[in-house]
């Protein structure tokens, strides 16, 4: 069954004198954000961007994918935290996402960790989704 999930924003002005309010979204759970093109484009930690609702959502699906994976291989985790940096360069765009993941997984080995992460690195949906980006690099450790 396929689900869908919406956001709603308005914006005003130009690209660099004006600004937006992520309006609404599916859940609630994001809330109203304003968004500007200095948020964007300027390290502003206290603002939110595209960017960052992108890293959000690649770091839960990788991570989503790889508990699947490992707990299909007869692995389960007892834990995974992943970590998404996307990089935006002005005039190019998204250039390129670190994926880092730390795992606690019992009965496997770090070769085996880092395999299962790379098969979901290649395979979670947001992954294929972002799969223009010219970088998309993974760092894997067993914890």
């Amino acid at each position: 069954m396929a689900t869908d999930r919406r956001a709603d924003v308005t914006w005003q002005g130009s690209l660099m004198e004006g600004s937006g309010t992520i309006r609404s979204t599916t859940s609630g759970a994001i809330g109203e954000q304003s968004v500007s093109w200095p948020n964007r484009a300027e390290d502003n930690p206290d603002k939110t961007s595209p960017e960052e609702l992108i890293a959000a959502a690649h770091a839960a699906c990788f991570a989503m994918a790889l508990s699947h994976g490992l707990a299909q291989g007869g692995n389960p985790p007892d834990e995974v935290k992943t970590s998404a940096v996307v990089t935006f360069q002005p005039g190019e765009g998204i250039t390129k996402i670190a994926l880092t993941v730390e795992g606690s997984v019992p009965g496997i080995d770090a070769a085996a960790f880092e395999e299962a992460a790379n098969t979901a690195k290649e395979n979670c949906p947001v992954s294929k989704a972002l799969a223009s980006v010219p970088e998309i690099t993974l760092e894997a450790r067993l914890t």
